[in-house]
């Protein structure tokens, strides 16, 4: 199997796990009484996405190791590929029954791992309907999955050139005071967009154009999204979509890997509008 066909059949196993995904939320809304390894207490419905996920990609060819945020460290599955996962970024939002989504990295080193050794990213989003969003050779294809089944509906997904759309995680009084200024010049010009999942949020930046961040925050200066799960595969997506990435300086891809649930700040968006944001945090 080529790496190519590797990276199609990590793609249809991610699409295919998305109604059991899907269906089996409702009945796993409570505390699984337990926490991740970053410390954030898990729902049954996160571990039961991880374990789906586990088994569907552990059982691809060329899939050499798995993880997920919500395990300590890899799993040795074969040879190949490493796959990077976020079984459901956002689930603190079922409660509410708010936007979640899953968010996976493929990548051609052993974890951790730069994101310039990304292959290929992508997210699933379930909203009211399941999308998409998958990053590959450079290019962006947005996908409807009905039935576990993608259908193509953008096989060419760009950035807007005339921005709209902001978000910001973290709470106001905890912004340093840059981040603060750079809000406020920015806010008369963009709509706030924030639903409490980086996904959501981030496509909300992919479909309108527009800046999505969660930054250094004065009680936690390495942010809160993780560089392997989150930070890296959503900022591939985002520059193979004509946008940049950064972690405040430059690329997130360039951030050097040290561990595996190594947080970092993020921002991700229109060209113009990171470049206006690094200068603020100069």
């Amino acid at each position: 199997m080529t790496g190519t066909d590797t990276v199609a059949a990590i793609r249809a196993a991610v699409a295919g796990a998305t109604p059991d995904i899907r269906a089996g939320l409702p009945g796993r809304r409570e505390q699984a009484g337990t926490e991740n390894p970053s410390g954030e207490r898990r729902l049954a419905a996160d571990e039961y996405a991880d374990e789906l996920l586990a088994e569907r990609l552990g059982a691809v060819d060329g899939v050499g190791t798995y993880a997920s945020e919500e395990r300590e460290a890899v799993v040795d599955t074969g040879e190949g590929y490493a796959v990077a996962v976020d079984p459901l970024d956002g689930s603190s939002n079922l409660k509410p029954n708010n936007v979640m989504g899953t968010i996976v990295g493929v990548y051609d080193a052993d974890l951790p791992a730069s994101g310039r050794d990304l292959v290929a990213a992508g997210y699933v989003l379930y909203g009211p309907i399941t999308t998409m969003a998958f990053a590959h050779e450079g290019s962006v294809t947005e996908y409807l999955i009905e039935n576990g089944e993608p259908t193509v509906l953008n096989g060419d997904v760009t950035l807007p050139d005339d921005p709209t759309v902001y978000g910001f995680g973290g709470r106001v009084p905890d912004w340093p005071a840059d981040v603060a200024a750079y809000v406020d010049e920015v806010e008369s010009a963009l709509k706030l967009r924030y639903g409490g999942a980086m996904i959501g949020d981030v496509n909300q930046v992919l479909t309108y154009g527009g800046v999505f961040a969660y930054p250094a925050l004065q009680s936690a200066p390495e942010g809160k999204l993780r560089l392997q799960f989150e930070c890296n595969p959503v900022g591939y997506v985002i520059e193979c979509a004509g946008g940049r990435s950064s972690d405040g300086s430059g690329s997130v891809l360039d951030v050097d890997p040290t561990a595996l649930h190594q947080r970092t700040p993020v921002y991700l968006g229109n060209e113009g509008l990171i470049d206006r944001l690094e200068a603020a945090l100069d």
